[in-house]
């Protein structure tokens, strides 16, 4: 379901002021492509197979549609507009779409909005979805970022996530990544998987590593209601998957990446040096503006948070109307803003700045510090910086600092 909020107009027209300081933080575009070849039994994303597509929203159409967005989202934005410095590509799988369509959709970004010429322009895919011709299609249309969804090496295991991949399909993918000329790929896993076990864990690891990515996403795996993994869990057929488990299975994340060179810039990521940072990511976690492009997808400028309808054939349906495909919106309150950017900065290796906290928040990290949840060094140089420890329990220190 989509959050309820205040109307949009029909233009897509922001509240006055959301666009005053367009231009002075980072700007980059997101695109949402729903559409998977099949649905992960773990998945909650707004996705659709072709069976759950109906009339109007036919994949072969979707670049069209999506570039029909990138033109409202100028006039929209106006001559405020900075040159794009990050786009990402998510889904769904983009890369069921033809690379041609993709690079379409790029090159509309960069004929409305310019691209700067280090813009990052990532895309997620699954390994079977591609070959090397097509990674050197999208190589040569822009693209400089490929992340892969591998998961786990362990069949069993992804055979509880409803993954089609076979185990060593990932590493060919990387090896076609870097023979098609990118130099910035990642990997993402997931750990906590009932069926899963350390050794399962630690083989995904070495699995991952041997493929020589430069960035590892591990994200500890949620069971959202209304999938497939949540139905079986509700009827006995697999056991929930355990936090103190899921701790473990981190902390042998920290010591295999950490010696293979990669290191934590935030909670559920690791990069071999700035450069292969997520510069996209860190554009959210800081508190850029964006535009999401896409059906479901968020968009975020100077306060204002929006989203679009969620069905592709809705969303190509107000487009071809000539209307905003917005289904509702919020403005941040001052409160609200300061609470995210609270959240979101202190999953950062730099943390944040204790000046910027309130008094009583301040006496929070206090006791943080004590707890050895915050980096004594960096507290004593103004930043409230997670441990180790505190990684593990960012959710607890967070909510202490914003009461």
């Amino acid at each position: 379901m989509l959050p309820d909020g205040d109307p949009v107009p029909a233009s897509g027209e922001l509240p006055s002021g959301a666009l005053d300081a367009l231009g002075s933080r980072p700007f980059g575009f997101y695109v949402h492509v729903p559409f998977c070849a099949t649905r992960c039994g773990y998945c909650d994303f707004n996705t659709y197979t072709a069976a759950e597509l109906g009339p109007g929203a036919a994949q072969r159409d979707y670049a069209a549609t999506a570039v029909e967005e990138i033109r409202l989202a100028r006039r929209v934005l106006g001559d405020a507009a900075p040159p794009v410095e990050t786009v990402f590509f998510g889904g769904g799988t983009p890369t069921l779409l033809p690379a041609a369509d993709l690079v379409r959709i790029l090159d509309a970004i960069g004929e409305e909005f310019g691209l700067r010429p280090d813009a990052e322009v990532t895309t997620e895919a699954n390994p079977e979805s591609v070959d090397e011709t097509y990674l050197k299609e999208l190589r040569a249309g822009g693209f400089t970022r490929v992340s892969f969804g591998m998961q786990s090496a362990g069949e069993h295991v992804l055979a509880v996530l409803d993954r089609r991949h076979t185990p060593g399909r990932p590493a060919e993918a990387v090896r076609e990544a870097r023979a098609a000329g990118f130099e910035h790929v990642n990997l993402d896993l997931i750990y906590g998987t009932p069926a899963e076990s350390d050794d399962d864990w630690r083989a995904s690891l070495e699995a991952a590593l041997a493929a020589r990515p430069d960035h590892v996403s591990a994200y500890s795996l949620i069971v959202e209601d209304g999938t497939r993994l949540a139905a079986r869990i509700r009827r006995g057929e697999l056991p929930m998957p355990d936090d103190d488990v899921a701790a473990d299975r981190y902390l042998i994340a920290e010591e295999m990446l950490t010696a293979a060179g990669l290191s934590w810039y935030e909670i559920s990521n690791w990069a071999a040096g700035d450069e292969a940072r997520c510069r996209h990511n860190l554009l959210y976690w800081t508190g850029g503006d964006w535009w999401g492009a896409g059906p479901g997808a968020h968009s975020h400028v100077g306060g204002t948070r929006w989203w679009n309808v969620k069905h592709p054939a809705a969303y190509a349906a107000r487009l071809a109307a000539g209307t905003s495909p917005a289904h509702a919106r919020e403005v941040l309150s001052a409160e609200d803003r300061a609470v995210e950017r609270v959240m979101l900065e202190l999953r950062l290796d730099s943390g944040f700045p204790l000046a910027d906290l309130a008094p009583q928040a301040r006496t929070a990290c206090a006791r943080a510090l004590a707890e050895g949840l915050l980096e004594v060094e960096a507290f004593k140089a103004g930043r409230a910086v997670l441990t180790l420890r505190g990684r593990l329990l960012a959710d607890a220190v967070v909510r202490d600092l914003t009461p």
